[in-house]
Order: C-alpha cells, then structure tokens, then sequence
C-alpha cells in the first residue's frame, strides 16, 4: 500500500489556519529564511503530525502555532482568533493552547500534583479544585498513586505523563507537542504511543507532534504534513488510513511497513 496525498476538504471546522506564514531569523552574519510561506487548515479533533528533515522548520512551525515566537508574514488563527497581531501574543487564543516539550520541565521542589496544578494556581484557582483537577489528570494518564512523589522518583515515561497531564491542566482544546518521546527507549515510547492515542481518542483534542520518527509519524497521525528541507515548505500532506484504535501489532503489518517504506523515500528524495 502507497501512502496518497491528502487532495480532500473536511467539514469540521479549523482548529488551527496557517495562512501565507513565513518565518526569518537575524544571526550575526545574515537572515535565515527557517519556514517558506506556508498555509495549513488543522480540523477540531483531528491528530496531525509534522515530519521532515531535521533543520526543516518543524520545530518553528509548531512555536509559531503555540506562541512562542511570532511569524515574519502571514495570518495565523487558533480556534477562529487571531493568535498574533504583529508581534504581540493575544492571550485570548494562548488560552485554547497546551504545550508539550521533549524535556518534561517538571520543578523538582514540587510533586507531581503541584507540578500539574501549577498553570491553575497561576491562574488563581482555589486550592481545593486545582488539586481536585491534578488527581483526575492522574489518573487520566495513567500515574494515579504518584501524586505525591518528586519528579526524581518517577521514570522518563512518568514524567512525560505528568507534562502530558500539566498541559491538560486548564482544559485546553489543542495540544502541542515537540517530540515528546524522542528521549525515551523504543519499548517506553511505544507504550508511550498507545497512551497517547488513548489519550486523544478519550478527550477529542486537536493535536499536532512534531517527530523525525517515521512509524511514529504513521502509527499516530490522521494527517502526516511533510516538510521540506530549509526554507521549510510543505511538501505534501497524507492521510494515514488505519482505523482507530491502532495497536503495537499495526506497525507489524504489511501496509503499515510500505506506507514507512514509501514515505522515508520521499523523505530521501527531498532532501
């Protein structure tokens, strides 16, 4: 089975609209052009993932959506506002963002709890309901029984459930995520995987990862948005067409192993 690239329009409404954005960086010596003028509709609800060669402006294209760092050009919109207005942050559209990174950032001088009832005590939530809020997102991802414990104590993958869970805190309807498994060994991160599906098949968020990992890439996405190398462009967009809920097995198959094929070749061709 070959991978088609994705031609079809979908009735859901954008979570996420990309339009005409590019991004430069001064250096010392010259500009950089890291991401080449890109338009992208994410749909609510759906799990998107982008991949290409490193230095291709994946990385960039998924802070620009969080607001990390604002576009050079272009129009970018997080659930129908306006998520820049020039180079100002509007906090009404941060607000339907959470972000996970591949270091978990946990403080280690707070708990697991703390850690991820931080956001809602910077918010000014009652004690009583931010914690309330922390042991259900335990339990969620899979680390009830831990709220207690330092981070120290907890392995890779524990940590990055606690992230995962930090990041759902405040209820955000998209979830960002910046290779978040990348550190972990192959079994962990596989285990990783199917909670994540988990996770987003329970919750109905819109989700967009970033991974150099092709059967990652495959195993989770709806979507797979192809860059590029620098300037990033988008290259193609696939839909990955196994139903839901994948499991370990599906990576065995196959279709799952040509489609893997097929897109490392596009990936060695456009490099």
């Amino acid at each position: 089975m070959q991978l088609k690239p994705d031609h079809a329009t979908t009735s859901r409404a954008a979570a996420i609209r990309l339009e005409a954005v590019d991004k430069w960086f001064g250096t010392r010596d010259e500009p950089v052009h890291a991401l080449d003028v890109t338009d992208l509709d994410v749909a609510e609800g759906e799990f998107v993932v982008l991949l290409g060669p490193s230095g291709c402006g994946k990385t960039t294209l998924l802070r620009m959506i969080g607001g990390l760092i604002a576009p050079s050009h272009g129009r970018l919109r997080v659930m129908d506002r306006d998520l820049w207005q020039g180079n100002a942050r509007q906090s009404d559209a941060v607000a339907d963002l959470g972000i996970v990174f591949q270091d978990a950032n946990l403080f280690p001088w707070f708990t697991v709890e703390q850690n991820i009832a931080l956001p809602l005590e910077l918010k000014k939530v009652p004690k009583a309901t931010r914690l309330a809020r922390a042991r259900e997102l335990t339990r969620l991802v899979g680390i009830a029984g831990f709220e207690q414990r330092w981070p120290r104590e907890l392995s890779g993958g524990m940590r990055q459930r606690a992230a995962i869970a930090r990041a759902l805190s405040y209820d955000p309807d998209i979830l960002l995520m910046d290779e978040p498994f990348g550190a972990l060994d192959a079994m962990t991160r596989d285990a990783m995987n199917i909670e994540l599906q988990s996770l987003w098949m329970q919750t109905g968020k819109t989700v967009v990862l970033v991974t150099h990992s092709i059967p990652e890439a495959v195993f989770l996405a709806d979507r797979i948005v192809l860059l590029s190398p620098r300037p990033g462009r988008i290259d193609s967009i696939f839909e990955v067409p196994f139903a839901r809920p994948r499991v370990i097995d599906t990576q065995t198959s196959a279709e799952f192993q040509s489609i893997v094929s097929d897109l490392r070749h596009r990936l060695e061709r456009i490099a």
